[in-house]
């Protein structure tokens, strides 16, 4: 983890006070707890609000024992950390504790003593009795989806006493959470997520001076709707989300070019190449457009191709059972 000590649990340092490593690092730490049960050293700052109570995070940890140099436990070695709920999937009352004082981008240690921690009776074999654990912190990111949930849970009715912000910020907060589960090749429950937010879009009715912002929202979850069913392998569903978006909006490159792909994957040859020429004409240096052209160009040859040799061997055929006949 960047900005990390080299070795966390192993401090070094003057032994002379008769103090232990996590003793002496304990002075210079602040108490967040109000007991000093949980005390916190930022290594860098981060920025905006300040993660809710009932949030997802998304987190780097690596946890360790004094006098130790390699993590008990560390999920460091995962490409994507997987999204955790505080209350649920986080069990330290100490790292939710340290986490609810964090923001985004932020890097920190933490000291937990063990009533915030694994307790009297520690966690056998890795974890003794009694313990004071150090764990290092970094959250990538957070979702508050405590929000989004009670909204949804509303009628269309009392949905709609809310303000029009209200309802963006619940389908922005839903696409952030189809955004991640796509990350995570989670596609289905992707799809589930992005149906949400595009429910409550159009539920919603806006004045005429705010509904380009409704209008706004709906395009980038169509979009990631299109994408997410070619995932899904259901390229007529992901051709029916794309031509949504190119309702409102007519050359927007990105749903030219799902379109392009879905029609592409249905071997609908002619329908695909004027998608993406049209999306050629909006992004002309468009690497992806670019090489979807050409697999086109290809998978339209080798059909022409077998197409030249299914009638040659009809004709091949007709004429063998011609002479037969004449004979």
């Amino acid at each position: 983890m960047g900005g990390s000590t080299r070795n966390p649990g192993a401090l070094q340092g003057d032994n002379a006070s008769g103090q232990s490593p996590y003793q002496r690092l304990s002075r210079r730490m602040r108490d967040i707890s109000g007991d000093r049960g949980v005390l916190k050293d930022v290594i860098r700052e981060g920025a905006g609000e300040l993660v809710t109570p009932d949030a997802s995070v998304l987190v780097k940890y690596s946890g360790y024992l004094e006098h130790m140099d390699k993590p008990f436990d560390s999920n460091c070695f995962r490409k994507t950390p997987r999204l955790m709920k505080l209350g649920e999937d986080i069990t330290l009352w100490g790292m939710e504790l340290g986490l609810l004082s964090m923001r985004r981008g932020e890097l920190a240690r933490f000291l937990f003593k063990p009533a915030y921690a694994y307790g009297t009776l520690g966690c056998p074999p890795l974890i003794p009795p009694n313990t004071t654990v150090l764990f290092e912190i970094e959250l990538l990111d957070f979702l508050d989806s405590a929000e989004s949930d009670k909204f949804c849970a509303l009628s269309a009715e009392q949905q709609d006493q809310f303000p029009l912000q209200k309802v963006l910020k619940v389908a922005a907060t839903e696409r952030e959470f189809g955004n991640y589960l796509f990350r995570q090749s989670r596609f289905y429950d992707a799809k589930v997520r992005y149906k949400r937010a595009l429910l409550l879009l159009h539920r919603r009715s806006a004045p005429p001076e705010e509904q380009h912002l409704v209008e706004a929202a709906k395009l980038l979850v169509l979009l990631n709707l299109s994408f997410t069913y070619l995932k899904l392998e259901r390229p007529a569903t992901a051709l029916r989300y794309g031509e949504q978006a190119l309702i409102i909006d007519r050359k927007n490159a990105k749903a030219l070019f799902r379109c392009g792909q879905a029609c592409l994957i249905m071997t609908e040859y002619q329908k695909a190449r004027d998608f993406l020429v049209r999306a050629q004409k909006e992004q002309p240096f468009n690497h992806d457009i670019n090489n979807e052209l050409k697999k086109l160009a290809s998978y339209y040859r080798d059909y022409t191709d077998k197409e030249k040799e299914m009638c040659h061997r009809m004709f091949a055929a007709y004429d063998n059972g011609s002479t037969v006949g004449e004979n």
